[in-house]
């Protein structure tokens, strides 16, 4: 067994309680969590707003902590080694996209290490809890060095916004935008900047013009002033869009340059009026990203080792996460929230 904060129905608080673990399988590891990030998706699922969570259900799934038991399978992990835990849990591990390490597009789909897992009438274990048993191949050594506490967020916020990056800044000095200075959004202009892109930013919040700056952006465009919006029409070659809420697609589409890619990772609940003319002539695309897999987040997290990338963070206690999840509700973290 485990302890863990629990949110036993829609809407409830979550509270530390204790809870069966799944048997340790032949590939799997046990990790004793030491510290985990808190995203906005941990709320999305305790309120159940994908209409995807089961209860009760154990939140997190941006842990890092310590293996304490490994499988009699296991050759590429240890007892007393640093690892993280992400997004997803487990996949086929046998499709094409899996073999390259690509499980986050799993051709049948991967496993959510909080979405599922009742196997046997278990909780959905995620890292807000003291153990978490996991696959090997999902809990990632944290390279020598990092700092655990700063590195947790990475392993969702993190990784969601550098496969983007890191599939479309093709050469240096592409002229990249990002809309949105959140948790997902500074981390891309921090991203963006390290891989020597000229990086535009996108915000409503003139107020945070000068924090943009200092995470790497080297232009600030205020999202309200359509004087400022149309002189950078027909210029970036790619823009990730880190915005939970609908864009003006038609404006934005207009910013691409010929040939340019705006990519989705904040999700709004709503349909894209696309204008087919400009995508047409222009051959610009409009795509979406979802997290990572194996492949991409072991290469990251050695990325931001050696560029020292980090999110900028508020420490929370375990026992204050009701109330660092209101925190976060109300947009007022900044930028991400570790407990």
């Amino acid at each position: 067994t485990s302890t863990g904060y629990v949110a036993n129905s829609k809407g409830a608080e979550m509270i530390l309680q204790e809870f069966p673990l799944r048997p340790l399988g032949p590939q799997d590891v046990e990790v004793d969590i030491m510290c985990s990030g808190l995203c906005h998706t941990d709320v999305h699922m305790t309120h159940n707003d994908w209409g995807n969570a089961a209860f009760p259900i154990v939140p997190g799934h941006e842990g890092v902590g310590k293996v304490s038991a490994v499988g009699s399978q296991v050759r590429g992990l240890k007892v007393g080694q640093m690892v993280g835990v992400g997004w997803i849990r487990d996949s086929c591990g046998s499709c094409m996209n899996c073999q390259h390490g690509e499980e986050n597009i799993c051709h049948k789909g991967y496993t959510g290490t909080i979405i599922t897992g009742g196997e046997g009438g278990l909780l959905n274990t995620g890292t807000f809890a003291h153990k978490i048993r996991i696959a090997e191949r999902f809990a990632f050594p944290i390279p020598e060095g990092m700092d655990p506490v700063r590195t947790a967020p990475l392993l969702c916020a993190g990784m969601t916004v550098y496969q983007p990056l890191r599939r479309y800044i093709t050469h240096p000095a592409m002229r990249v935008g990002v809309i949105g200075i959140g948790g997902l959004g500074h981390l891309a202009i921090k991203f963006a900047r390290a891989m020597g892109a000229e990086v535009y930013v996108f915000s409503g919040s003139i107020d945070k013009k000068e924090e943009s700056m200092q995470f790497g952006g080297h232009h600030f465009i205020c999202s309200r002033n359509p004087e400022e919006m149309a002189k950078v029409a027909n210029s970036l070659d790619f823009i990730l869009d880190t915005a939970p809420a609908s864009i003006n697609w038609e404006q934005y589409i207009g910013i691409l340059r010929a040939g340019g890619v705006l990519c989705l990772v904040g999700i709004p609940v709503a349909s894209i009026p696309v204008p087919t003319v400009p995508l047409v002539f222009g051959q610009k695309s409009v795509v979406g990203s979802i997290v990572a897999g194996s492949y991409i987040m072991n290469e990251m997290l050695n990325f931001c080792n050696i560029n020292q990338i980090y999110p900028e963070c508020e420490i929370w206690k375990f026992d204050k996460m009701n109330e660092a999840a209101q925190r976060v509700l109300s947009g007022k973290a900044r930028y991400r929230i570790v407990l």
